[in-house]
């Protein structure tokens, strides 16, 4: 066996064994980022809008506002509220941020309204549009269970999936952090609660994300409420119940397997991405071995490869998409097979980083062809 085949013997174990152990233990290494500023804001507005503390709720909307959030963002948010807490929580939200927008417009801050929620076409059933919905964010199909009250699972599939989550305004990930901050803050509703916790992680919320909600909702709202969703975290993935640090005091330190490496300046990719090369093609190794690191909101060209090629997932949140198919989410543990010639890019998410092993084979055909860059609208396809 020549030493570039044991290197990539060695790499290939290396990833097992790795991988293997993050399935053992969730507390081994602790790699997930942080909530964004942007995401904290959700979490604060969600929680003080469903508790009906308008006071704090006022300060936490104009945090908001200055972290990034659009007017109709936010917006959205308090309209997700009421489907969780009610008409009143909701409607005494709406006019409190009401009077903070118009109250910074009078002191000359000009904050940005976003865009508005498209029509949305149900096509010819809205009861099958809003299943497909529930669908892809529990990524399984979903049959009624409410057999006793019929027309509930009516107004589930045709109202919250079709009519609220089906609004284009708000990204998946950032409604159902709103709902879990929603749930945990108006408590008793564990059924609910573990639901959308699930659906969280299913839209690409991580572990220390999760516990980062739970922590911002202990520190704002009492330890009743992060404590209900740490027992449900706890059970997803295994964890030993530790409470979390504060969102404001994480340190989080991610140690990377393999080398960052450089930083990619070839046209190549759209943001920071680092690449590391373990391995290249040579007259006695026909495969290439790289370690590719992309930024949140980082992505490559559109590009193939003429001999395939496979992607180990090691950390992180990302994107994958071939042409012609919707973005898939990708996450550590997860392993891509790129088919031959079939155009494809992939990515960091966009609250995220991801790292991954890239193995890419010539079989005398080269090993990529890139394509065009994927422009925003592309990328922001992923809801």
């Amino acid at each position: 066996m020549s030493n570039i085949s044991k290197l990539i013997f060695s790499v290939s174990l290396t990833l097992i064994i790795c991988l293997g152990s993050v399935a053992y233990s969730q507390q081994t290494t602790k790699s997930e980022l942080p909530l964004t500023s942007r995401q904290q804001a959700i979490v604060l507005i969600s929680a003080y809008a469903a508790k009906g503390d308008q006071v704090n709720l006022k300060v936490a909307l104009a945090k908001g506002l200055e972290a990034g959030l659009t007017v109709n963002e936010i917006k959205e948010v308090l309209v997700q509220l009421y489907a969780y807490a009610g008409f009143p929580r909701s409607l005494n939200a709406i006019s409190t941020f009401q009077n903070v927008v118009n109250d910074r417009k009078k002191i000359g801050k000009t904050d940005i309204e976003g865009k508005k929620p498209a029509k949305i076409n149900y096509g010819d059933d809205k009861y099958q549009f809003g299943k497909n919905v529930q669908a892809k964010l529990t990524g399984r199909s979903a049959n009624s269970t409410q057999g006793f009250v019929p027309v509930i699972d009516t107004f589930l599939k045709e109202h919250l999936f079709a009519d609220i989550f089906g609004r284009n305004n708000l990204d998946y990930q950032s409604r159902e952090i709103a709902t879990i901050s929603i749930l945990a803050t108006i408590g008793n509703a564990d059924a609910q609660l573990g639901s959308h916790l699930s659906v969280g992680r299913n839209t690409g919320l991580t572990e220390g994300q999760l516990l980062g909600i739970a922590a911002q909702l202990s520190k704002a709202i009492g330890p009743n409420a992060g404590n209900s969703a740490i027992r449900f975290i706890d059970a997803m993935f295994g964890s030993k119940g530790n409470a979390p640090t504060p969102a404001s005091e994480q340190t989080i330190v991610s140690e990377p397997t393999f080398p960052k490496g450089n930083k990619v300046s070839n046209g190549n990719f759209t943001g920071d991405v680092w690449v590391s090369m373990l391995t290249s093609v040579d007259t006695a190794n026909s495969t290439s071995v790289g370690n590719v690191t992309f930024a949140p909101k980082a992505r490559s060209n559109w590009h193939l490869h003429p001999s395939g090629q496979i992607l180990l997932i090691t950390d992180g949140v990302g994107y994958y998409q071939e042409k012609g198919q919707p973005i898939r989410l990708i996450r550590k543990g997860d392993v891509i097979k790129c088919s031959a010639n079939v155009a494809h890019w992939h990515g960091a998410s966009r609250d995220s980083s991801m790292s991954h092993i890239a193995l890419g084979p010539n079989n005398g055909k080269g090993i990529v062809v890139w394509m065009g860059s994927v422009s925003d609208e592309e990328y922001a396809k992923f809801k």
